[in-house]
């Protein structure tokens, strides 16, 4: 039995934080965990995970050490998902797994493109942006931008 899903994901990536960030507005039938792959914290935890392209492709793993990429990470994370169960076995099928692949692969290769395009910001953008913000005088605000 699955208790946890840890979910390797590129914390730079606006459409990857995004994902995140959804994933945990969703009711789930597992604890989700989610690290950025290239973290010190996720090499502890998935020693193999330099070796796995994470950096092309989400890799998720299960408490018990099981391992999915690309199509079947993202059938797995759906899987996780109270609301989004059918469409993993929808996904899973071998009728749709070809399909599956083909969507995964192209999203995974277009991701910063489509962050960019779609205005996702990432979680370390996020970060750095909120590090900026100056309180005084009981009003917070953003440093002026320059004009180019």
């Amino acid at each position: 039995m699955m208790n946890t899903l840890t979910i390797f994901y590129d914390a730079r990536c606006g459409l990857c934080s995004r994902f995140r960030r959804w994933m945990l507005e969703q009711p789930a039938y597992v604890s989700l965990d989610f690290m950025p792959y290239d973290s010190d914290q996720a090499r502890k935890r998935c020693p193999d995970l330099p070796n796995l392209r994470a950096d092309q492709e989400i890799v998720v793993m299960g408490d018990g050490g099981s391992l999915w990429q690309g199509a079947g990470a993202w059938v797995t994370c759906l899987w996780a998902l109270r609301e989004y169960r059918e469409w993993s076995l929808r996904l899973a099928n071998p009728g749709m797994q070809q399909i599956a692949r083909r969507v995964v692969h192209w999203i995974s290769s277009n991701r910063i493109g489509l962050s960019h395009l779609l205005r996702l910001r990432s979680d370390d953008a996020l970060r750095a942006q909120i590090a900026q913000v100056t309180c005084d005088d009981g009003t917070c605000a953003l440093p002026a931008r320059n004009a180019a």
